[in-house]
């Protein structure tokens, strides 16, 4: 019995560069890359007394704070500002955002906002 040697089809190599670039861009697919959530983080409740909602905005003063109902949506604006840093200060890392923001979401019921008891808490 002898091996014959010769060089490796083109399309054997096609597949297995396909392949091995499948298993790469599958590795860093969308799919696996994590989201960053909306911004503001609302939470919505209801109980007897009324309906609740809570946003996280650290950082954006009250008054910079646009809300707004009509119907069942809700839209939460506004500006949150570049934090103060001394003249001469190197950004190692800066996370926080900063600038417009808007989000817009339909609530699960229609709010009247002159008879209704919807309270909004900014924390």
């Amino acid at each position: 019995m002898y091996r014959t040697f010769g060089t490796p089809s083109i399309w054997r190599e096609m597949d297995r560069l396909q392949r091995d670039m499948n298993r790469i861009f599958n590795q860093y697919s969308p799919a696996r890359v994590r989201k960053a959530p909306s911004y503001p983080a609302i939470s919505i409740w209801t109980i007897e007394d009324g309906q609740y909602l809570v946003a996280e905005l650290p950082g954006v003063r009250s008054e910079d704070i646009d809300i707004s109902i009509k119907g069942d949506m809700l839209t939460i604006s506004g500006e949150r500002s570049l934090e103060d840093i001394p003249a001469g200060a190197q950004f190692h890392r800066q996370e926080r955002g900063f600038g417009n923001f808007s989000r817009s979401i339909q609530l699960p019921f229609a709010v009247d906002v002159d008879k209704s008891g919807f309270q909004i808490q900014i924390i």
